[in-house]
């Protein structure tokens, strides 16, 4: 990547990186992917993004504004290998980028960057009481990726996610991906715990505003505390050669919850 991925990323796996930049009002960057392919996410700021498209025979500019992202739904640009934007910030600015490792894929020819805008994030209403959640597919089966899959999650206050307990490592016949999750909360003090388990470890994180998770197998479930509301980013990627699925496995011992109540 350019010099918008600095050294000593917030995560870096064996298939998914995740970085946050923040941009100060008044400054440029440009991401440049190189063999790599990535999604750039608006998580709070005021910017114009400009790229190249050949089919505008000019650079194409957008101006995207989000104040939280608990106020408005998601603004991302998905770039494929070999493509560039350049993001100028008018207020204070922050992003995530997510974006495949490795430096070995090629894009398609004619390949161009993809805008998703709000009205093109697809919004899921999934569980029943106590697990009830809005998962946004931002660049999902709409987009046509390569390996990165990119969207985020809202719990409403003391809510599980990621529930029933499920993984996608592959070791079960499902989709081997590998997921980093970006947590934020309504509250600055607001927190939650995300659980990490298979069949070596049992493992639990405290969740603070701004926690960076790595979930490179295993089941991953996760609460918000009573009264402060919990988003995260979630990317995964897949292995080179696996299929590129939002396809999971649950694990078995909690399948019995969905004919509960």
């Amino acid at each position: 990547m350019s010099d918008i991925f600095p050294a000593g990323s917030a995560y870096r796996g064996e298939y998914v990186q995740l970085d946050l930049p923040v941009l100060v009002a008044g400054t440029s960057r440009v991401v440049v992917p190189d063999g790599i392919e990535a999604v750039l996410v608006l998580l709070s700021g005021d910017v114009t993004m400009s790229w190249d498209a050949a089919f505008a025979k000019g650079t194409t500019e957008h101006y995207a504004r989000r104040p939280d992202v608990f106020d408005a739904l998601a603004t991302a640009l998905y770039l494929p290998p070999g493509t560039s934007t350049e993001i100028t910030a008018h207020t204070r600015t922050e992003l995530a980028l997510a974006a495949t490792v490795g430096g070995e894929l090629h894009a398609p020819e004619g390949a161009e960057p993809r805008l998703v805008k709000p009205d093109d994030v697809v919004v899921h209403e999934r569980g029943k009481p106590g697990w009830q959640r809005a998962v946004h597919d931002v660049v999902a089966a709409s987009v046509p990726a390569q390996q990165l899959l990119v969207g985020e999650t809202f719990n409403a206050p003391g809510e599980w996610s990621s529930f029933p307990p499920h993984k996608h490592d592959g070791d079960d016949g499902e989709p081997a991906l590998e997921e980093v999750y970006y947590y934020r909360f309504d509250r600055a003090v607001g927190f939650g715990f995300q659980g990490l388990y298979d069949g070596a470890r049992e493992t639990a994180v405290f969740l603070r505003h701004g926690s960076v998770v790595g979930i490179p197998r295993g089941y991953h479930p996760v609460c918000a505390a009573p009264g402060y509301r919990l988003y995260y980013l979630w990317a995964l990627s897949t292995a080179s050669g696996t299929p590129r699925a939002l396809a999971l496995h649950e694990d078995p011992a909690h399948r019995w919850l969905h004919g509960a109540g």
